[in-house]
């Protein structure tokens, strides 16, 4: 017989002996704390932010189990990417793109997709959250696609942007400076540095290049069971890289009303380095 959620919790907690309930804050709603409350009365329900902060230091670092589902995610996505290249052509759209994408990447043997895919072209190039529309791919767009697959819970996330047909210097530029900070970013990643001094390198060649303004975002994060988790590359991040954690890394240019670049690696951190598990290529690739 099917019983109601909150008799089988208080169930199991009068079992367990349990006094207090900690709920993160980060993923509940103040509707569910409030009804965990109401209905777990034989209970102390109480939410504090410590208890995020432990969780979240808890899960950056990963369990050889846990890299392992990783990268068979990760080699879902990459799969998906070869695949796209053989599909897209002038007059595709972007949202088309998509979700072909997605079939092939549920139909590969994912548990499904680790977020909505971003497929954007020519100007839509430019919005970093872009969504896709129904836009035809265009002789000289650029298409940026960041996507990920989810295997036994664990997500994957990489970005390529390739182009249509042909591009003009300025975009040939952009890419490379995208790449540049890419690389130099990867090559400072290791045990015990800071995601700000990672962040910096490349954003110093992003800067240098002329194209301060145009790099708004984080240089990564982590992922795990949340596509986003602590920590992050960020300018102001006062965190510290440890071996086994896993770390996108997504430098991009965006260029408003033109076109944007971003290029997107993940990888897992180690002593020395870091191991890189995104295998699709980065040189540019003109369909």
């Amino acid at each position: 017989m099917l019983k109601d959620k909150y008799e089988q919790l208080k169930e199991f907690f009068l079992k367990e002996k349990t006094e207090y309930l900690y709920c993160e804050t980060s993923k509940i709603s103040l509707s569910e704390f409030t009804e965990l409350r109401k209905n777990l009365s034989c209970l102390t329900v109480l939410s504090d932010s410590k208890i995020d902060k432990l969780l979240d230091e808890e899960r950056a670092i990963k369990s050889k189990e846990e890299i392992e589902f990783i990268k068979y995610s990760q080699s879902l996505t990459d799969k998906t990417f070869s695949h796209i290249l053989n599909f897209i052509n002038v007059g595709k759209t972007e949202l088309e793109t998509a979700l072909e994408m997605e079939f092939f990447i549920r139909n590969a043997g994912s548990d499904g997709i680790a977020f909505d895919f971003i497929v954007v072209s020519g100007k839509n190039s430019s919005l970093p959250h872009g969504v896709p529309t129904d836009k035809p791919f265009e002789i000289g767009d650029f298409i940026t696609m960041d996507f990920g697959a989810r295997y036994e819970g664990y997500c994957s996330d990489m970005t390529r942007t390739v182009a249509v047909g042909c591009l003009d210097n300025e975009q040939i530029n952009v890419y490379n400076t995208v790449l540049s900070a890419q690389e130099k970013a990867l090559s400072v990643i290791k045990n015990g540095v800071l995601c700000s001094e990672v962040d910096k390198a490349a954003r110093d060649i992003i800067d240098n290049a002329g194209y301060k303004e145009y790099f708004g975002h984080a240089l990564g994060h982590s992922l795990g069971l949340d596509i986003h988790e602590a920590p992050a590359c960020s300018p102001k991040s006062k965190a510290t890289l440890k071996s086994d954690m896993l770390m996108t890394v997504e430098p991009g240019i965006y260029i408003p009303s033109k076109f944007g670049v971003r290029i997107e690696d993940m990888v897992l951190v180690t002593d020395s380095g870091c191991e890189n598990l995104t295998k699709s290529p980065k040189d540019i690739i003109i369909l």
